[in-house]
C-alpha cells in the first residue's frame, strides 16, 4: 500500500494551521498538526480534525450549478466547468461594457491568500476587493493604524513569554489558534497570570486569574478607568513614555474622571478590583499583553475599547518587548526577498473604491486595502459613486455574517450577477446566480503565502488527494474565468507556474517546501527594534487623520443604553467545535454539537419562570425579525442585561439535512442592524440590538 505524509494547510478556520495529512493509496486517513511547525505540539483543534469529515460529506456543492428560478428558491441546473466559465465570463463582460470594470466588486474571508483574487480584480480593472472583515476586526486593525501608524499583525502575541495577559473582546481558547492556546498554556505553567473581561464567564474566564464580567457595552469604559490608574499612580513605563509616546498630557487629562468608583458606578466591577487587578498587572510590565480583541464588531464605541487596549499596552512598555508585543519581521527584515504580488501583473485600477474607504468624506482614516464591504453594498443600491452590478463572494456568507439578512438581500437586487464561490453551502450561495464548487483544503492547492513574525517564513498548501466531486481550486477556477475574460498573466494550467512567479528572486524553489511545507527564512527569532509609521514617529494618542474626518481620538465616553423593559441585549460568539455557520452541518462536528442554547442569567430566568433547559421563543424587540426557539442556558455567569448564544446555527437550506432546523440565527434578530456600523472604526454594531425571552 502507498502511504505518504503530506504537508499542507488547514482550511477549517481562518487561523490556517499547518497541518500533517496521512495519507494511504488516495484516501485521508487523519490529519494532524505539522510536526516542524513551532508551538502546534502535533496538534489540531476539534475543527482541523474534522477536515476528513468535510472531504466526505456528500452534502456540499458538487458541480458548477446556475440558477433556473427565482433567487433564493433552490432550482438550479448543474453545469459543466466550460458552461459555467462562460456563462459567468460572458455576463461580466457584458456588466463591463455597459458600466465599466469597476462595476464588479469581490470579497473573501481575508487571510493568507488573498494576493490571488486581488490580481484578479485588477486584471479586471476593478478597484473594489474587500474582505469579510467589518463583520469581524476592521476595528482592531484601525485602531492599531490610528495608534502605530502600522496594522494590527505589524505586531506579534509573545504569549509564551509574557508574564500576565489581559482577553478582552479575545475568546483565545474557544476561537483558536492551537499555537496561541498552546504558547498561553505554557505561559500560565511558568506563572503568567491570565485576566478576562467579558460579559459572560467563557472558558479563558475559568482559568483566569481575575475575571470581570463588565456591564455590556463598557468595555471602554473600563479601560480608561485602567488608564487613569496608571497615570495617576505612576505605574506606567516612563523611560518607553518619554522616548516614544505623543501626546501623553492630553491622555492624563482626559482619563481624570474615571476613577475606580465611577468606572465601578458604570461597569458593575468593584473600585477594590479594578485597583488590585491593575497593580497586578504593572508587576509584570513590560511583560504583558493585553490583547486589543479579534471580533470587536460588537458596540458603537468598541474601536476605542481597542484603541485604549492598545494605548495601554503602549504605556507598560510592552511594545517591542519579549514577552509582550514585539514589531513582526517581514521578510525583507531578516535580509531576504519577498514573494513576486502576482498583483503587479496588472496595472493599478484608475477609478476610486465604491466603498468611499480612504478618499470619500468621513472614510479618508479608513484602511483602504480590504475596504468595508458593507459600504460597498450601498453602492449597489444607490450607484454612487457608480453602479455595481456584479458580485463574487468567495469563501464568504454575508448573509449569515451580517446583521438582517432581509436588508442584505434587499441591498443585492439590482446585482446583474451573483457569484459564490464555495466548497460548503451558505445562505449565500444559495442565493446566487452561479455557484462555482471550490474544491475542500485536502484536495486542493493554492497560492504560496508569506507569514511574517519573530521568524518569518514562506508556506504552501498541497494537494493532499484528488477531488471527490466536479470541483476545482480556486486557482483553478479564477484561471479559468482568465482565460475567458483576456486576462493571460493569470490563465495558466498548472499552479507551478504561479509558484514559480512568486518565489522569483527569492533563492526558495518549490522543491524547498516538501521536507517541512514551509521555509524559515531566518535562523533564530528576531526581535526588531521599536518603530512607528506615525507623522510623529511614536504613538500617537491623538490622531490626525481621525481628526480630520471630524472623528475625536479620545471621545467622551456615553454610557450604553439599558435593554428596553422585560428585554435583553443579544450577544454571541465562538465555541471551540464550530467556526461561525460553515461547519454546523459537518457530520463529525453536528454530531459533537447539533444546536445552539442561549445563556440567560439565573436571577432573571426565575423572575420569568424558565428552568435551566426549558425551551424558550426569542424574538427582536424591533419589528422585522425572524423569532426562535431554543433551550435556555440557565448561568449565573452571564450579565443580566444580556443574553449569549453561539453564532451560525439556525440553518435554513433543504440541502442541509443535519443543520437545517436546529438552534437560532443571532443575526436574524437583528432587524435595522446592518445599517448600525462605528464610524470610527467600520465595522458593524451587532451588539447594539435588543430582544425578549419567554418560555414555550
Amino acid at each position: 500500500m502507498a502511504r505518504e505524509i503530506v504537508y499542507s494547510v488547514c482550511g477549517m478556520c481562518s487561523v490556517r494551521c499547518p497541518i500533517a495529512v496521512n495519507v494511504e493509496d488516495g484516501k485521508v486517513l487523519s490529519v494532524f498538526g505539522n510536526p516542524h511547525a513551532a508551538g502546534l505540539k502535533g496538534a489540531l483543534c476539534a475543527r482541523g480534525a474534522a477536515g476528513p469529515a468535510l472531504l466526505n460529506d456528500d452534502e456540499r456543492p458538487q458541480t458548477p450549478l446556475i440558477r433556473v428560478g427565482e433567487r433564493g428558491e433552490g432550482k438550479w441546473r448543474t453545469a459543466t466547468w466550460d458552461e459555467a466559465f462562460d456563462y459567468v465570463a460572458e455576463k461580466l463582460s457584458a456588466i463591463r461594457a455597459e458600466h465599466g470594470p469597476e462595476a464588479l466588486l469581490f470579497s473573501d474571508r481575508g487571510g493568507p491568500f488573498p494576493d490571488l483574487h486581488k490580481a484578479f480584480m485588477r486584471g479586471f480593472g476593478s478597484p473594489n476587493y474587500c474582505n469579510h472583515d467589518s463583520a469581524c476586526a476592521r476595528n482592531v486593525q484601525h485602531a492599531a493604524l490610528s495608534v502605530f501608524g502600522f496594522g494590527r499583525k505589524d505586531l506579534v502575541y509573545d504569549l509564551k513569554n509574557a508574564r500576565h495577559v489581559v482577553l478582552q473582546s479575545r475568546n483565545l481558547l474557544e476561537a483558536i489558534n492551537v499555537k496561541e492556546v498552546n504558547d498561553l498554556m505554557d505561559a500560565r505553567d511558568a506563572g503568567c497570570k491570565l485576566t478576562v473581561i467579558d460579559v459572560r464567564a467563557n472558558i479563558p474566564a475559568s482559568k483566569a486569574d481575575h475575571f470581570f464580567m463588565v456591564r455590556p457595552g463598557t468595555d471602554y469604559c473600563f479601560n480608561l478607568g485602567v488608564l487613569h490608574l496608571i497615570i495617576n499612580q505612576k505605574l506606567y513605563n516612563r523611560k518607553f513614555v518619554k522616548e516614544w509616546v505623543d501626546g501623553f498630557d492630553i491622555l492624563k487629562e482626559f482619563v481624570q474622571p474615571f476613577t475606580p468608583e465611577y468606572v465601578e458606578r458604570e461597569t458593575g466591577v468593584s473600585a477594590i478590583a479594578l485597583e488590585n487587578f491593575v497593580h497586578d498587572f504593572a508587576k509584570a510590565a513590560p511583560h504583558v499583553i493585553w490583547h486589543p480583541g479579534w471580533m470587536t464588531a460588537r458596540y458603537n464605541d468598541s474601536f476605542y475599547m481597542s484603541r485604549t487596549a492598545y494605548l495601554i499596552n503602549a504605556l507598560m512598555g510592552a511594545i517591542g518587548s519579549k514577552g509582550g508585543l514585539p514589531l513582526s519581521c517581514k521578510v525583507g527584515d531578516v535580509g531576504r526577498k519577498g514573494l513576486k504580488p502576482l498583483t503587479e501583473l496588472f496595472p493599478k485600477p484608475e477609478k476610486p473604491r465604491a466603498d468611499g474607504v480612504g478618499w470619500a468624506e468621513g472614510r479618508t482614516h479608513f484602511d483602504a486595502g480590504p475596504g468595508l464591504v458593507h459600504l460597498a453594498y450601498e453602492a449597489i443600491e444607490s450607484g454612487k459613486p457608480y453602479p455595481i452590478r456584479a458580485y463574487i463572494a468567495h469563501r464568504h456568507d454575508p448573509l449569515m455574517a451580517f446583521p438582517d439578512q432581509k436588508a442584505v438581500k434587499k441591498l443585492w437586487e439590482k446585482l446583474d450577477l451573483l457569484v459564490s464561490v464555495t466548497f460548503s453551502w451558505s445562505d449565500t450561495a444559495w442565493n446566487a446566480d452561479v455557484v462555482l464548487p471550490m474544491s475542500t483544503f485536502l484536495e486542493r492547492e493554492s497560492i504560496i503565502a508569506s507569514k511574517g513574525g519573530l521568524k518569518p517564513q514562506f508556506f504552501m498548501r498541497k494537494r493532499a488527494v484528488a477531488p471527490r466531486f466536479d470541483t476545482k481550486a480556486d486557482w483553478e477556477i479564477y484561471a479559468g474565468l482568465a482565460k475567458r475574460l483576456g486576462m493571460e498573466p493569470l490563465a495558466v494550467d498548472r499552479i507551478e507556474q504561479l509558484w514559480e512567479r512568486q518565489l522569483e528572486g527569492t533563492g526558495v524553489s518549490i522543491a524547498d517546501f516538501d521536507a517541512k511545507g514551509f521555509v524559515e527564512l531566518a535562523d533564530k527569532p528576531t526581535i526588531k527594534p521599536v518603530a512607528f509609521k506615525t507623522p510623529s514617529g511614536k504613538v500617537e494618542v491623538v490622531n490626525a487623520k481621525l481628526e480630520k474626518d471630524g472623528l475625536k481620538s479620545l471621545p467622551p465616553y456615553v454610557s450604553p443604553a439599558k435593554p428596553p423593559k422585560d428585554a435583553f441585549r443579544i450577544s454571541f460568539g465562538r465555541c471551540g467545535l464550530h467556526t461561525q455557520g460553515h461547519t454546523v452541518n459537518n457530520p463529525l462536528l453536528f454530531e459533537l454539537m447539533p444546536e445552539n442554547v442561549l445563556w440567560i442569567n439565573k436571577t432573571k430566568a426565575k423572575a420569568m419562570g424558565i428552568e435551566h433547559m426549558d425551551m424558550v421563543e426569542v424574538a427582536s424587540v424591533a419589528p422585522g425579525g425572524t423569532p426562535g426557539t431554543l433551550r435556555a442556558y440557565v448561568t449565573e455567569f452571564v450579565h443580566p442585561e444580556c443574553v449569549f448564544t453561539i453564532h451560525g446555527f439556525g440553518h435554513t437550506l433543504p440541502v442541509e439535512s443535519r443543520a437545517k432546523g436546529r438552534g437560532v440565527s443571532d443575526n436574524e434578530l437583528m432587524p435595522g442592524g446592518f445599517a448600525r456600523w462605528d464610524r470610527a472604526g467600520g465595522a458593524v454594531s451587532m451588539q447594539e440590538n435588543y430582544v425578549t425571552v419567554r418560555k414555550v
